[in-house]
């Protein structure tokens, strides 16, 4: 669904009549970002409010902050808002529009735009978070933390939709086997190099050598190694060079070469 398809009726409606349906797929309000908008508010720059008229009700889909900044602006008091109401939604309609925000909303972090996309039942990322569980992995959307709970959500999903779900699901179970989801092992450059390094060697490297390899490792180690090779190999590459080394360690026989 995209946004710029849909038709909507701009409306003056009281904030006491907007329900934000936070529970399901928005982030949590947030009182000091409400008031940071309220510091600096500027009618001419203000966006209008997105609203879904639904079973009788409007539901803010993107705005909760402009609306709480406005009734700061009127002492605390509801106060009539420009909204644009969108007809016909359904509540996963309406998650799916929340992952779109662009312009003067708060950025999203990937976490809660991804959530939006699960609620929304996208395709992509419901094969995402089923590749995921299927390697025994949750996805940590509130970024939690905690064993076999993965927070680095963009780079996961980015290198998922680059190798695809059996390569990456492959990768995660290694991960997940070496280190038996130890939170440090859940870091994006862990996992990003992890997925990098199968789906290279996937038709030469040994699955059980290289789970024993890295066991042997603590993941912040290589963490920490591919830090100090700082611009001497940019970007993942560096931590991509830590997997690839372990594997290796000083056999000669089953050493893979370098393709990277």
């Amino acid at each position: 669904m995209n946004e710029t398809t849909l038709t909507y009726q701009e409306m003056a409606l009281s904030s006491r009549e907007l329900i934000v349906p936070s529970s399901s797929y928005q982030r949590p309000f947030r009182p000091e970002h409400a008031m940071a908008i309220t510091n600096k508010f500027d009618e001419h720059l203000a966006n209008e409010p997105k609203v879904s008229y639904r079973d009788g009700n409007y539901y803010v889909f993107d705005g909760q902050h402009t609306i709480a900044a406005r009734k700061n602006l009127n002492g605390g008091n509801d106060v009539l808002v420009k909204c644009k109401v969108y007809y016909d939604l359904t509540e996963e309609d309406e998650a799916l529009l929340f992952a779109q925000q662009f312009g003067e909303s708060s950025a999203l972090t990937a976490g809660i735009r991804m959530r939006a996309l699960v609620f929304g039942k996208d395709p992509e990322a419901l094969a995402f978070v089923h590749a995921t569980e299927a390697a025994g992995i949750h996805l940590d959307f509130d970024q939690k933390r905690g064993r076999n709970r993965m927070g680095c959500i963009y780079t996961a999903f980015r290198e998922f939709q680059c190798v695809g779900a059996e390569v990456y699901t492959e990768a995660l179970e290694i991960v997940r086997e070496a280190w038996d989801g130890e939170p440090q092992s859940m870091r994006g450059e862990i996992v990003q190099s992890v997925i990098k390094f199968v789906s290279i060697y996937h038709d030469e490297y040994n699955r059980r050598r290289l789970v024993r390899r890295l066991s042997s490792y603590d993941p912040l180690t290589i963490y920490r190694e591919g830090q100090a090779m700082g611009v001497n190999m940019p970007g993942h590459k560096k931590y991509l060079f830590q997997v690839f080394r372990i594997y290796n360690g000083g056999s000669r026989k089953t050493s893979l070469p370098m393709k990277f």
